[in-house]
């Protein structure tokens, strides 16, 4: 069984510059509990308004100017998926291992290969910390470097479990709010960073494929 979803999850993911939506768990489609590994594809929710956490080719016309970061209200959107990396130096991760809370990530926009970012630019509505996406498969700094703390009881990211983002860089946690863009279409709302820890900076992994752990594959083979 394991192995038949690790097949459907690397066809998935080899099908992505199709832009098909997808909606499924590569270990299963509706259970909880499910780790989050690297090299899964999933949606970020955020936990009180319930947006997706979303970007697309338009920049921000103030601040950095790079690809703008928004909360997207809808479920089936295809630019709301994200690619969890490990970062660029100094992990001996590998694709399907589990990530513990503390653990230092990227997370890769699925459609345009651009990576979660923060700095010290204004966010457009609020001025808290401007959050973009910047760079690609091969541009990335430490300004894509988010490190994981899990709320609650438990120490490997789980699917449906409460997480927050806080920027290695900048010190600012991943947030989002009620604030809505007015000239963007769908009633976006604004995603920034802020030095607060608070209710608005919690976040679920929820839709997305999730790649079986090593640990269960080796438990397999053996």
């Amino acid at each position: 069984m394991a192995l038949g979803f690790f097949a459907l999850a690397i066809f998935l993911f080899l099908s992505l510059d199709d832009y098909t939506d997808f909606s499924v768990s590569a270990a299963a489609s509706s259970s909880e509990g499910v780790e989050v590994t690297y090299g899964s594809v999933i949606k970020l929710m955020h936990e009180r308004t319930k947006f997706r956490l979303h970007s697309h080719e338009v920049p921000y016309g103030s601040g950095s100017g790079q690809q703008s970061v928004t909360g997207f209200p809808g479920v089936d959107d295809s630019n709301s998926y994200w690619v969890v990396v490990k970062p660029a130096l100094g992990s001996s991760a590998k694709q399907g291992d589990t990530i513990k809370s503390g653990t230092v990530i990227r997370l890769q926009h699925m459609r345009t290969r651009k990576w979660l970012h923060s700095h010290l630019h204004a966010s457009p509505i609020t001025g808290n910390l401007e959050v973009s996406c910047f760079g690609g498969e091969t541009e990335s700094d430490t300004g894509d470097h988010w490190k994981l703390e899990i709320e609650g009881k438990g120490n490997v990211w789980k699917q449906d479990q409460k997480v927050r983002l806080h920027h290695v860089d900048t010190g600012g946690y991943l947030h989002s709010h009620d604030k809505k863009y007015q000239r963007i279409a769908g009633g976006q709302q604004e995603v920034c960073g802020v030095e607060q820890k608070g209710r608005d900076n919690i976040w679920l992994a929820a839709e997305g494929v999730y790649l079986p752990t090593n640990e269960g594959k080796s438990a397999e083979s053996s």
